[in-house]
């Protein structure tokens, strides 16, 4: 019997064979493949062409891809200076697969800090690198964890047999397991909440159709599928009691960057008076960018717009496109963000700083 998809890992390790597992994603909905990646082009390639995507996975991803690199490395290079060389070269290529983001380099740097605590501890590369494992393995368990507890959070915003909206992937697939914006979805089908929920296709790649409404309907969640620009028509109906949306970075200010799309989502929802609510881990808070006009939108090649999931081509050959990834929602349309920690609410630089403070 074929597996649900619910019940593959998005991002795992293969200890035996030194690489990272990950769950092809550009292969969804029609064929679930689990794919191994090795060497640091695979690992960058698979990051840069959406073969694992959504911020959280990206993260785990990047943990173990540097693991696994510095594995390599250990059985060639056992003095730390000409290991601790290649291992920033390669951290520093990986961080370069999207810029947009925050995760990958959260959990690349991550690692160098274990790294280089170990080695002032006095410890061998071997120790080392048996100790980036561990750390590797702890942010996807945290990943779970984190994940839960903004379900939780979330879940608490909402009533038995609200309609909620949601735009691109923000579920598990996008993460180790619950998503994000999808967590209070999950929690509310296991308690019997009876959610209706409204999934956006999310152009150009889909990620709404193919991945969020895959795994919703795979649950027995209660899902309809609309195309983008069918959010205010629902909206307006009285269909929609909350919009849930993950995040790719979380400017201090409160502005958040997240798939195209999602600011028009926020701006409907302000119009009809529907709570738009950013799912986000402490991890996606980025203090250090004042606000979202200074967050580094990655541009992707026209042909997604022009000529991907078409048989033919659907516009005039030449045509100039003008393909973001992202968009940025300012804080003024954000009713609540959510996190691990708590909600935070406006004003967003003090409630951010203080949720991006706990300890735990």
């Amino acid at each position: 019997m074929a597996k649900n998809i619910m019940e593959y890992e998005t991002v795992d390790l293969d200890e035996e064979s030194g690489s990272v597992l990950i769950l092809d994603q550009t292969k969804l909905p029609g064929k679930a493949e689990m794919i191994k990646l090795r060497t640091a082009k695979e690992i960058w390639d698979a990051i840069y062409l959406l073969k694992v995507r959504g911020a959280p996975a990206i993260g785990v991803a990047a943990a173990f891809g540097i693991y696994v690199l510095a594995r390599h490395t250990a059985q060639k290079e056992t003095d730390f200076d000409s290991f601790y060389n290649s291992f920033k070269k390669q951290k520093e290529y990986l961080d370069s697969a999207r810029p947009t983001a925050v995760n990958l380099s959260w959990a690349l740097n991550r690692m160098d800090q274990v790294c280089r605590q170990a080695h002032a501890e006095g410890k061998s590369v071997a120790q080392i690198v048996d100790r980036l494992g561990r750390e590797a393995r702890e942010i996807k368990e945290e990943d779970i964890r984190v994940c839960r507890a903004i379900g939780e959070n979330g879940l608490s915003l909402l009533k038995p047999g609200d309609g909620i909206l949601t735009h691109c992937n923000a579920g598990q697939l996008a993460t180790c397991r619950y998503g994000t914006a999808t967590a209070p979805i999950y929690l509310g089908q296991e308690r019997g909440y009876h959610f209706h929920v409204f999934a956006d296709e999310t152009r150009p790649l889909l990620q709404g159709a193919r991945l969020t409404a895959y795994e919703l309907y795979s649950s027995g969640v209660d899902v309809t599928l609309i195309c983008d620009n069918m959010s205010a028509m629902v909206m307006k109906n009285g269909w929609v009691n909350a919009v849930f949306v993950g995040c790719d970075r979380v400017a201090a200010n409160g502005d958040t960057a997240n798939k195209i799309g999602t600011s028009v989502v926020a701006t409907v929802a302000k119009r009809y008076g529907v709570p738009f609510y950013v799912c986000a881990p402490t991890s996606t808070i980025d203090l250090d960018t004042p606000a979202g006009n200074e967050i580094k939108i990655e541009q992707r090649p026209g042909r997604e717009v022009t000529e991907m999931w078409y048989k033919e081509p659907m516009a005039p050959q030449g045509i100039k496109v003008f393909n973001p990834a992202f968009d940025v929602t300012d804080h003024e349309l954000i009713t609540a963000i959510i996190t691990e920690h708590g909600i935070a609410r406006a004003p967003f630089w003090k409630s951010l700083a203080e949720m991006k403070n706990v300890t735990v």
